[in-house]
């Protein structure tokens, strides 16, 4: 069996749909899950799907695909912006990793436009919406093809 990609969405992402739609959107989180399993079906790809508003536990996930996933997409969501244990965890992984952000972070408050996943990861997608996630599991696909 092969390994699957983590999808692995941070703080306040559970409230998606609700929270700032004029930002981020109607769509929400178990419609991305979702849209993200059914892209992945036609990829030949599982994942594993999850949500946190807890930082250790993000890192906890993070460490756990080490050996657990063949990928990893990555909506560290705030602590994209504030997590150097996020960062040190990502540092660790060998799979590919790509950034997800719903909003383009370079058209939002200056604290946004820095992260500590970018460095770490192979792409960063934003702006996109719901899309980009779809987009991040094709590019996984393309990097372990």
């Amino acid at each position: 069996m092969t390994k699957p990609i983590y999808v692995l969405n941070g703080p306040n992402l559970n409230l998606l749909g609700s929270r700032e739609p004029e930002i981020y959107g109607k769509t929400t989180l178990a419609d991305i899950e979702k849209m993200v399993a059914d892209r992945a079906v036609t990829l030949g790809l599982e994942t594993d799907f999850r949500q946190t508003n807890s930082e250790g536990e993000l890192v906890t996930w993070i460490q756990e695909a080490r050996e657990g996933s063949a990928g990893l997409i990555l909506n560290a969501a705030a602590y994209s912006h504030t997590s150097i244990a996020i960062f040190d965890a990502l540092s660790a992984l060998d799979v590919p990793i790509m950034e997800v952000h719903l909003s383009n972070i370079f058209k939002r408050e200056e604290f946004r436009h820095h992260s500590y996943v970018s460095p770490i990861a192979q792409g960063v997608i934003c702006g996109l919406g719901a899309q980009g996630y779809e987009l991040a599991l094709d590019a996984i696909r393309g990097r372990l093809d």
